[in-house]
């Protein structure tokens, strides 16, 4: 493979000359710059990018930390953080924690060990030793998925989305409502989402049911079990069930649909997330899109406004839209 000091001998010019020209730096006569990139596009030269980010002391990647590639929430805030990230020469490299919550601080002195530019975390947790991890930090950083305070972080208005879909199911005169959730862990997921469903629950004076409110893991599977612990709970039913994700509801629906119960007719359902499955199922899926895509755009935003600028706000809130379909 040809270096750079054998393009310079070539060229007849000195090796700090190319590299001038390769970064577009400094000045260089026009007829020597002609002549170094006639060279360097007759013997197919490429720089080392590692050498590059030596001299430079900026790889143009930024790392990305995601709690599961397989799932159409992480895809589409990498597409987004891609999209907007390509448009000012960043390459991403990604990381896939399995949510596996301490594979997340593995990743992130991973990431800064590859002397990438910034990271991107989308988290599930808010642990100390995370937040630990995330100040030691000397690279710019933003999270999404939490917010962490004092760390800039872009988020879903979690609390407004989960209220709003739950006063949805009130106004059509649902007042035997359940809940199907996550760990409270998840802060924004497994607690804020909870929250708006208490929320509304409450403004209208209606009951909380204990049994009513179920929690398990991010499975459709879990949704199915969530669901027949709530119909077996008591003798009393629920007429409508909040879910917070569409695979929970889904789950939910083929145990409703198992047990003979007509969705919308019986319970209502209704999920968050906006996923494909949720608009081809029968019936079609009331949910929530989060606006997934414009989430990891605003995370990539974020953190080059702290690259170019030094400067960022703590926090982002994205909004939602309500999208109504058959399961109410």
């Amino acid at each position: 493979m040809i270096t750079m000091k054998e393009i310079a001998k070539l060229a007849n010019v000195s090796s700090a000359t190319v590299s001038r020209v390769l970064n577009n730096s400094g000045y260089v006569s026009d007829d020597v710059r002609k002549r170094i990139l006639k060279i360097i596009d007759e013997t197919g030269y490429i720089p080392s990018e590692h050498a590059k980010a030596l001299r430079t002391k900026q790889s143009n990647v930024i790392g990305v930390i995601l709690p599961k590639l397989s799932t159409e929430t992480a895809s589409r805030i990498v597409s987004g953080i891609s999209e907007e990230l390509a448009k000012h020469g960043y390459q991403i490299l990604l990381t896939n924690t399995n949510l596996d919550p301490k594979k997340e601080i593995e990743y992130v002195k991973l990431l800064k060990s590859k002397q990438v530019d910034g990271i991107i975390l989308l988290a599930t947790n808010r642990s100390e030793a995370l937040l630990k991890e995330i100040e030691k930090l000397k690279i710019p950083f933003v999270a999404t998925g939490q917010e962490f305070e004092g760390i800039p972080s872009v988020i879903n208005n979690n609390h407004g989305a989960a209220k709003d879909i739950t006063n949805l199911l009130i106004n059509k005169g649902h007042t035997k409502i359940a809940f199907i959730g996550v760990d409270e862990s998840d802060y924004e997921v497994g607690y804020k989402r909870k929250a708006g469903y208490l929320a509304a629950l409450e403004e209208s004076q209606l009951p909380v049911i204990d049994q009513w409110i179920q929690k398990g893991e991010f499975t459709i599977e879990s949704g199915y079990m969530m669901a027949k612990a709530i119909i077996e709970s008591s003798s009393e039913k629920p007429t409508a069930i909040v879910a917070v994700t569409d695979r929970l509801a889904i789950g939910a629906m083929e145990y409703l649909k198992e047990q003979g119960l007509h969705v919308p007719k019986d319970v209502a359902l209704t999920g968050m997330g906006a996923s494909d499955l949720s608009k081809y199922i029968t019936p079609k899926l009331t949910t929530v899109d989060l606006l997934s895509e414009h989430t990891g755009a605003e995370a990539a935003k974020t953190l080059l406004q702290i690259l170019q600028e030094g400067i960022s706000l703590e926090k982002k809130q994205i909004d939602y839209r309500l999208i109504i379909r058959d399961s109410i």
